[in-house]
């Protein structure tokens, strides 16, 4: 019995490494959880910064009055879809 009772020990024992090393992987992974809601908020506040700073190099270039070629056929573009927009509305008024 006692070879039984030796037996049981070492796999309680491993058991119990075992147990510690799942805790520690536990708080690792949650530990990098939050690393990476931190990353992706982060990713998030700096592609709306991006977003922004294009919108206001767009402005700027639109009202220094020189825009690039390209700028222009995009601001050509968005002002004619204005247009058509408000043209769509101005009908639907007028058949009320």
């Amino acid at each position: 019995m006692s070879n039984i009772e030796a037996h049981i020990s070492r796999v309680n024992d491993k058991l119990q490494v075992l147990m510690k090393l799942y805790d520690k992987l536990e708080k690792e992974n949650e530990k990098l959880k939050q690393q990476l809601e931190q990353k992706e908020r982060t990713e998030k506040d700096t592609q709306e910064k991006v977003k922004q700073l294009q919108q206001q190099a767009e402005i700027a270039a639109a009202v220094s009055g020189v825009p690039d070629e390209k700028n222009k056929n995009e601001l050509e573009k968005r002002l004619n879809a204005y247009i058509k927009e408000i043209d769509q509305c101005i009908a639907m008024l007028q058949h009320q």
